[in-house]
């Protein structure tokens, strides 16, 4: 296995630590310092844009792409299309990781991956719009592509425990928001299996098995660490910036079937509860 691995960040780094021994992974990074850092991880790092990346495409068996749509789309496809679709009829698998943001608002509803895309937000159309170029140029070179919807991610040093600590979390209450989630190790789980069981064209929705209102995840950190639930704050009240705007004037619950019909997945934190647990007992060296 050889893995291009475009925004080789959070969840592709997860994934990473779950290969088999000999893979070889290329990562690429916006930075040198950032370059740096993954070589010292055993990662043949690249700065992107900037580096040439042919020989590195043409080798690879897996190309996967974290790369969040700019303001002139895609950036890897704004960059490298051409590259990229000369080999990519060649690969084993091509992914590329989007959001449940391209769902839009659904007031509380289930979403599978067969509901219309409506987002509300930019970021939502952006994502759809990612998504079309991709599968475009999947069509046009004979790819194996797979798409990946994920739901708000939290994992080691993505969770609530440290504003909890702080005094700084907030119970912002919205009556009837909930949202979906996925712990980081559960995203590099679904990743590996679609790579084992590749399905091109396969869309997946990666979530847990509990959307939930956001005011639960604090109260149930706040919980496990012994200290007092932070006090409600109606959203009228809340001075929230723009993406945190974004993010509840949505409300949907995800469905994660596929993931585990067709990939055989059986995640490891089912639920936020779960997850939070896990990650305050490694904190603590248990």
């Amino acid at each position: 296995m050889i893995l291009v691995s475009f925004g080789h960040g959070y969840s592709a780094q997860a994934l990473t630590r779950l290969l088999p021994d000999g893979a070889e992974v290329i990562g690429t990074t916006r930075s040198a310092e950032k370059a740096q850092d993954l070589r010292g991880d055993g990662i043949a790092a690249r700065v992107f844009p900037g580096d040439d990346l042919r020989e590195d495409l043409r080798r690879a068996t897996h190309i996967l792409s974290s790369v969040g749509p700019g303001p002139d789309g895609d950036p890897v496809l704004a960059e490298l299309h051409d590259e990229i679709a000369g080999v990519a009829g060649e690969k084993r698998w091509i992914g590329y990781l989007s959001t449940t943001g391209v769902y839009g608002d659904h007031q509380g509803g289930w979403v599978d991956e067969t509901t219309p895309l409506t987002p509300t937000t930019e970021r939502g159309r952006a994502r759809v719009a990612a998504e079309a170029t991709w599968q475009a140029l999947a069509e046009q070179a004979g790819a194996p592509l797979h798409i990946f919807r994920l739901a708000g991610i939290y994992g080691p040093g993505r969770g609530p425990f440290a504003k909890v600590r702080r005094g700084t979390a907030r119970r912002i209450i919205k009556p009837g928001q909930v949202f979906s989630r996925i712990h980081v190790d559960d995203i590099a789980q679904v990743l590996l299996a679609s790579m084992t069981r590749p399905d091109p064209g396969a869309i997946y929705n990666v979530c847990d098995d509990d959307p939930a209102p956001p005011e639960d995840v604090i109260a149930f950190a706040a919980g496990l660490l012994g200290l007092p639930v932070p006090p409600d704050v109606p959203i009228e009240e809340a001075d929230l910036s723009l993406m945190a705007r974004s993010f509840y004037a949505e409300s949907k619950r995800v469905s994660n079937a596929r993931i585990k019909t067709e990939l055989g997945v059986k995640l490891t934190y089912p639920d936020y509860r779960a997850g939070l647990a896990a990650l305050l007992a490694a904190e603590n060296g248990d």
